[in-house]
Order: C-alpha cells, then sequence, then structure tokens
C-alpha cells in the first residue's frame, strides 16, 4: 500500500502534524534524534535511513548516529538531550514502563511546559510514522535528504 499516493484525509493530517512539529522550535539536530531513537526501538528501517540521512543534512556526525542506541554509555550528548532521549524511550514504549515523574522532573530542568508539549508531539508524530513505514512495507534506501527549508516546502506542497 503507497498512502502517500492516496488522498486519504488521515494522512493529510499526519502531514499536517509533521509540519506544525518541524516548525514548533525544536532546533533540527534534537528533532532528528529524537526520531532515529524512536525509530530504533520500533525498528523501522525505512525512517532510520530517512533520519540518520536528514540528521547528517543537519549537520550531526557519524560518531553520534552510530552511539545512538547506546546513548547513555556515551559523553557525546549534552544533558539536555540526554533528557529528550529519555523521554523519547519511556514514550516510546510506554506499554512497558510509563513515564515516571523522575524524568518528567529532569526533562522540566531543561526546557518549558510549551517546549515539553513540543516535544511530546514530535515522538508521538515519529512514531506514527514508524508504524505507518512498517505497516504500508516502505522499502528503505531510496530517500534522498534535502536542506532543512526545501523539507518544510516539500511538506507544504504535499499538505495543499
Amino acid at each position: 500500500m503507497e498512502l502517500g499516493k492516496t488522498n486519504a484525509a488521515a494522512y493529510q493530517a499526519m502531514l499536517h502534524l509533521e509540519r506544525y512539529v518541524r516548525g514548533s522550535g525544536i532546533e533540527p539536530t534534537l528533532l532528528e534524534l529524537i526520531k532515529i531513537r524512536a525509530s530504533q526501538i520500533n525498528g523501522c528501517a525505512f525512517c532510520i535511513d530517512m533520519h540518520t540521512k536528514d540528521a547528517r543534512v543537519n549537520g550531526e556526525t557519524e560518531q553520534r548516529i552510530y552511539a545512538l542506541n547506546a546513548w547513555r554509555e556515551t559523553p557525546f550528548f549534552t544533558p539536555e538531550e540526554r533528557a529528550v532521549l529519555a523521554l523519547t524511550e519511556a514514550v516510546t514504549l510506554i506499554a512497558t514502563d510509563h513515564v515516571s515523574d523522575a524524568l518528567y522532573e529532569e526533562v522540566n530542568r531543561y526546557f518549558t511546559q510549551d517546549q515539553i508539549a513540543n516535544l511530546l508531539m514530535a515522538i508521538v508524530t515519529i512514531n506514527g510514522w514508524n508504524r505507518i513505514a512498517i505497516t504500508t512495507r516502505i522499502v528503505p534506501g531510496s530517500y534522498k535528504p534535502q536542506p532543512l527549508q526545501e523539507r518544510k516546502t516539500a511538506l507544504e506542497t504535499l499538505s495543499a
């Protein structure tokens, strides 16, 4: 199934949510870390391929991309990034272990309530895309990254 080639209102709604997340003020490198980490957990090969390419275009290093699934054991991530990665994992694995009060407090040390809401929407959105990509069996490898401004324009065109 090629959901992206349909005119399904639900697909259009996902594109609008994605556009919101991309324009919410989350730093592009941090946004790609969220997308990669959730996609790793969910086993979404297409999204891992896409977002590692996008991360590189946004200036992310190979070292950090390769170490992302073991971020706790590396010195490569800031305290703010660590809090967001922990939140990403907790939300993605919500059925396993709920998001703890301690984690909320940690994230709240670095981000405002509005920023946390935007981070949460970014995590929810990539989890949705992972499920769509896996269910519709989108094959990884063909995605070509674009500079951030061009991606925003492409999303606007798709949602028009």
